[in-house]
């Protein structure tokens, strides 16, 4: 019996779709977000209404339970949300952790970001699997979220829990249209005209949750693997959209002054509209960043291992593009 947090999200909708193609038997745990008719039509998943701060649900949720693939988690940039992500992220995680060693689960899979790597600012170092989290002006509030929650997986390790943990880049793939993946598509199709030097990790949705159901079969355990298909610049993803798109990719370099005062005109469009936020202070400082991260350790893990290429991941990623994230 497999147990999917955040089952009814962007990543935790690709992996119940694998899961059930492979004839697990899953219990699906969601929360803010019902699932679809499609995704409760799809054999071998039975889905349960999970609140993951209440300890006798996910006691509950986590009964007869062999393996555990934890992906619920707030991702937000909107610093209205920095108080409830850092207590939802972590204390979740705790919750989940203490049950699976109490109840002796086969093996946990942590999802976590590169972002709980941390960023330094040092625009020339290869961050790997063994960077130490340091406070920094880099870090989002979502990114000490993310460690702070690895600390919880990493102390149930101690107590004789075998996990592995996951740390993707920006996940990319065909969405539901409340993803970053469909937002950034939404901010192309726009044509937004300015773009920052940033450069970050990326990745196809498919290709975590392949690396995920890889080493959850694996004897791997207590190790992270950063998951990544490569080191691009901000403007390369969204010229590559846009063609895709057949839009005007963006064309104006934003200096940071310029990008400050664009987030600061977002954040308060956001708040007379009610919608979040498309660019805040914190998704500024990480476009204009450069952060190169090393994907070598998941493909010397698992040999044959292979990522699939950008162009083809936004290429399929336009063409899923409904009617409906255009508006």
């Amino acid at each position: 019996m497999v147990l999917v947090t955040g089952a009814s999200g962007f990543l935790g909708q690709h992996l119940v779709r694998s899961l059930s193609e492979q004839g697990a038997v899953v219990r699906a745990l969601y929360k803010n977000h019902a699932p679809s008719a499609a995704l409760l039509a799809l054999p071998g998943i039975t889905w349960m209404l999970c609140d993951l701060l209440d300890i006798y649900d996910v006691e509950e949720a986590m009964s007869g339970i062999d393996d555990v693939y934890h992906c619920a988690a707030i991702v937000s940039f909107d610093p209205d949300r920095r108080e409830e992500m850092l207590h939802v992220n972590v204390e979740s995680t705790a919750n989940l952790v203490n049950q699976a060693v109490l109840q002796g689960v086969r093996k946990m899979l942590y999802v976590s970001s590169i972002a709980a790597l941390g960023r330094s600012g040092d625009e020339n170092k290869l961050i790997t699997e063994e960077e130490e989290w340091n406070e920094s002006k880099y870090n989002s509030a979502y990114a000490f979220s993310k460690y702070l929650a690895e600390m919880e997986v990493w102390r149930g390790m101690g107590e004789g829990l075998n996990a592995v943990i996951v740390n993707p880049g920006i996940i990319l793939g065909a969405g539901t249209g409340h993803d970053l993946s469909a937002a950034l598509m939404k901010i192309v199709y726009r044509e937004f005209p300015f773009y920052s030097k940033g450069v970050t990790s990326w990745v196809d949705a498919a290709d975590v949750v392949q690396a995920m159901t890889m080493l959850m079969a694996s004897g791997i355990e207590e190790e992270r693997f950063i998951l990544s298909a490569g080191n691009f610049a901000f403007l390369e993803v969204f010229t590559i959209m846009a063609k895709a798109l057949g839009k005007r990719p963006p064309h104006w370099y934003a200096p940071p002054l310029l990008t400050a005062i664009v987030a600061r005109l977002m954040v308060l469009k956001s708040k007379l509209s009610g919608k979040p936020p498309l660019v805040t202070k914190e998704t500024a400082n990480n476009a204009a960043l450069v952060s190169l991260y090393d994907n070598s350790k998941l493909t010397q893990a698992l040999p044959g291992f292979v990522y699939t290429p950008i162009n083809s991941t936004i290429e399929h990623m336009a063409r899923s593009f409904s009617d409906s994230y255009k508006k």
